[in-house]
This record gives structure tokens, C-alpha cells and sequence, in this order.
């Protein structure tokens, strides 16, 4: 646990109880404060009242008696539809708004760190897509050289549960645009931006905040090193603007799937299957990528990249760095590769929750039996039309199947309802080469708790199935 600095004496509210606000409230009390809390649901603040939390309906004026603070949970909206009537009263009643990535930017370091002989290291990573995976690549890369490494933020611990820092430790934290967006302080060492993709735009009013949003861990963080996709726009526009000295493109490292960056600059780059750093003009190294089986597709080569990237940053050579991306054991639910069976590959990537999510794993694979639906998301699977010659045939479920099949046209589909049905009809069907795969394009709310109950009913009805 980061003790957090700063409110020894005072009272501080939390909004929310969930994975990161029970985490807050215990390194809260740690640093001396004296919090109350509160959560619109019934179970989570009897499971608060039972560990001995102090509750307080943040929505009443009398609530705010003497509150010096409110922390908000990532998932409660603070601005965009609307703001949480909890939020609403702070900002009546003068309290400063923010959240636990902000507090752990406030608390991290300590006068302890003048005795080590390394200075800790804090990395974020942000993007529409693939920031799970290029944390956990990351720190898996970071960790098979011996580096001392925590992993946090919006995959595994919340940031104020993790340990605190200790001489050349490197914290990679994932971090989305509602963390962001809020936090107060932003300081990371260094900042990857993977790419910018439609998502979340009711939280963020429109693609603009929602850029605006990621923007933030960059123009107001003050990276030391900033590590940018730019194969969109706003990669090329943020690239751009942490740049600090024309020609040698520091301190930015661009990366990219498909295109070559050869230009002046420090740059890592995938095409063909091969990862190619470039700096100064002249090729540094090169990765094969094309035998990585937890790595598959343009998009996961460029979550490659990045990690790459940051470990450059981070003092490490190409020969530490390649065999450690070889050993990299994937992710359950994002391009988890459940197995092999007579020729068919089964895929898991239950994390692809919007059609851009499930292009990058639909255009990984040549011949796909693609399980798909579930609650729609805006645009539905239109902007997938240029991928459906991968598709074998269409098993679509949920909420979305109807609307799912008149846009697939002529494409082979059938609305097979529910996963058990369609996982049935695609193993059936599977022929040598193909890849049953399930990329939903959806949200997992209409028949799932979570993409991650999704991805293990899948993985469990395909094991069945195989034996």
C-alpha cells in the first residue's frame, strides 16, 4: 500500500467502492486521513460498512461538513452525460475533485528516495486499444531482465495498493482517459499513446475530449520520454507537439505498424513481421516477429513496438529485449490463443469490445470462424465491411445479432443467440486452417457481468468440446 500524503488531519470523501476506491480509502486512513465514503450500490457499501468504513450519502449538503477532498472512482461520470450528483455537490460546497491516479502521482515519491542508488521509474500507457497488453508486455520484458517491476492502474493492482517504490523500480501503469482526465497530478517518467480509436465518446463529449483527455498525460504530465503511435492524426499532432529539438525528434520515439519511419528521429516500427528500430537515420536493430504466437497481427506488433520502445528507455539492449517478446505468455481475453485442435486454431479475444478492437484481431488471421455480438455499441460492425473476406462464416449472439447479420449481407451468418450455440455450430464446422474466433464488437452486459466472464464461458465451452 502508497500511503497517501498530504491529508493527515483531514477529512476525505470517496466516491465509489469498488477496485480502486476500497484501495483509496485504506491508503487514505494509512497517510492519517479521515474518510467517508459512499456508493450507489446497496452490496458494496454493506461490504464497506462491514470492513468498518464510514459511510456518508455524498449527495447531501450536510455530508460536506469540513471535507477537504473528494475522490472519484474512474467508472462514475464526472463531467460527460452528466456529472454525478455527488460531484455536483463537492464543486457547491468548494471541495477539490480528483482521483487515485492523482493521489498516487502526489504520494509515490518520498524523502526515502535520496538513498537509492536508481530512481524509481513510473511508465503509462494510454491508447483506445491494446494498453493491456503492451503493460503486460512490458513489465514482462522489464521483469525477464531482472528489473524490479509493479504492474498497475486499470489491469491488476489499483495504484495505491501497490508496494511502495524501491531502489530501480519501474511501475507500469495502464492507465484509461477517465483516469486521466481527472487526475490532478500527472507525472510519469515516461508516457506511451498507442492509438486513438471512437470509445467512451458519451464520457468525453465527443472524439475531441476524448483525445483531449489522453492528451493530458502529456502536455500536463511532462514526460521525460514520450512514446507515440502515429499511424492516426492525433499520434502525428501529439508527436508533434513534445518535440523538443527540430531534426533529432527528441524526446519522442514514434512507433507504428505498417509504415516505415526512416526519417530522422528515434523511431520503432513493424512491417512484414519484423520490428525495426531506427535512429539517426540508420537502422539499430531488427526483431522477427512472425513466429511469436502470443503476438499475433498488425496490432499486436505494434504493442511490440511500443514495449520495445520503452525498454530501450530504460537502458535495456535488443538482445535482452528480443528473447524476452518471445516468451511473452499472453493475456486471457485479448488474442488468448486457447489451443489447437485438428488444424483449427481457437482465439479468445472477449476484450474486443468495439469494431475497431475486433478488426485488429479479425485481420490477423486469413480464413476465420468469427463469433460475434453481444450488447452494440455506435456504428456497429460497418467499419469492419473491408475485412469480411476473412470471414468463413458469421455466429452471431446477443442484442446485436439482428442488426449484426443485416450488415454482414451475403457474408455466410447465422444467429445462433447465445455462445453456447454458436461455439457449438463453429466447432462443428471448423475445417484444417481455419481460426474459430471470438471477437465480440460488443459490450458483454446483456448476457455476460463482464468480457472477462464472456472470454472464460468460451474457453470452458471449447474445452468441452475438445476434450
Amino acid at each position: 500500500m502508497i500511503p497517501v500524503r498530504g491529508y493527515d488531519g483531514h477529512k476525505v470523501a470517496v466516491l465509489g467502492l469498488g477496485r480502486s476506491g476500497r484501495p483509496t480509502v485504506a491508503a487514505l486512513e494509512a497517510g492519517g486521513a479521515e474518510v467517508v465514503a459512499w456508493d450507489d450500490g446497496e452490496a458494496a457499501r454493506a461490504a464497506a460498512a462491514a470492513e468498518g468504513i464510514a459511510l456518508a450519502d455524498l449527495t447531501k449538503a450536510k455530508a460536506w461538513d469540513g471535507v477537504k477532498a473528494l475522490i472519484v472512482s474512474p467508472g462514475i461520470p464526472h463531467l460527460y452525460p452528466a456529472p454525478h450528483p455527488a460531484v455536483r455537490a463537492a464543486w457547491d460546497a468548494g471541495v477539490a475533485v480528483d482521483n487515485d491516479i492523482g493521489l498516487f502521482f502526489r504520494s509515490f515519491a518520498t524523502e526515502a528516495w535520496h538513498e537509492f542508488e536508481r530512481m524509481p521509474s513510473v511508465v503509462c500507457i494510454t491508447g483506445s486499444n491494446g494498453k493491456s497488453t503492451t503493460t503486460a508486455l512490458t513489465a514482462h520484458v522489464l521483469a525477464a531482465a531482472g528489473r524490479s517491476v509493479q504492474v498497475g492502474g486499470n489491469i491488476g493492482r489499483g495504484v495505491l495498493d501497490l508496494d511502495p517504490a524501491e531502489d530501480g523500480m519501474v511501475v507500469v501503469l495502464e492507465l484509461s482517459s477517465y483516469q486521466i482526465e481527472l487526475a490532478r497530478a500527472l507525472q510519469p517518467d515516461i508516457a506511451v499513446f498507442l492509438n486513438l480509436s471512437p470509445d467512451h465518446l458519451d464520457r468525453h463529449g465527443g472524439m475531441g475530449g476524448y483525445f483531449a483527455a489522453k492528451r493530458r498525460l502529456f502536455a500536463e504530465g511532462g514526460p521525460s520520454r514520450s512514446i507515440v503511435g502515429v499511424d492516426e492524426d492525433e499520434g502525428r499532432f501529439l508527436a508533434n507537439t513534445m518535440r523538443e529539438e527540430a531534426g533529432t525528434g527528441d524526446p519522442v520515439i514514434e512507433i507504428s505498424s505498417g509504415r516505415k519511419l526512416d526519417r530522422p528521429g528515434w523511431s520503432v516500427f513493424a512491417r512484414k513481421g519484423f520490428l525495426a528500430e531506427w535512429r539517426h537515420g540508420k537502422q539499430q536493430a531488427s526483431v522477427d516477429l512472425r513466429g511469436m504466437a502470443t503476438l499475433p497481427g498488425a496490432h499486436n506488433h505494434q504493442n511490440a513496438c511500443a514495449a520495445y520502445a520503452v525498454a530501450r528507455s530504460l537502458g535495456l539492449g535488443p538482445r535482452a529485449i528480443e528473447p524476452a517478446l518471445a516468451t511473452y505468455p499472453g493475456l486471457p481475453h485479448r488474442s488468448q490463443l486457447v489451443g489447437e485442435w485438428n488444424g483449427v486454431r481457437v482465439v479468445n479475444d472477449s476484450k474486443a469490445t468495439n469494431a475497431d478492437a475486433a478488426s485488429r484481431s479479425l485481420g490477423s488471421f486469413e480464413r476465420v470462424r468469427w463469433i460475434a455480438g453481444g450488447r452494440p455499441k455506435e456504428g456497429g460492425i460497418a467499419p469492419l465491411r473491408g475485412l469480411f473476406p476473412h470471414v468463413a462464416k458469421a455466429y452471431l449472439i446477443g442484442e446485436a445479432a439482428e442488426d449484426f447479420a443485416l450488415t454482414l449481407g451475403e457474408v455466410p451468418h447465422v444467429v445462433a443467440g447465445t455462445l453456447e450455440a454458436a461455439v457449438a455450430a463453429a466447432m462443428a464446422e471448423a475445417e484444417p486452417g481455419d481460426t474459430v474466433l471470438l471477437a465480440p464488437a460488443c459490450a458483454s452486459f446483456d448476457q455476460f457481468t463482464s468480457f472477462e466472464a464472456r472470454g472464460d464461458r468460451f474457453t470452458a465451452l471449447v474445452r468441452e468440446r475438445v476434450g
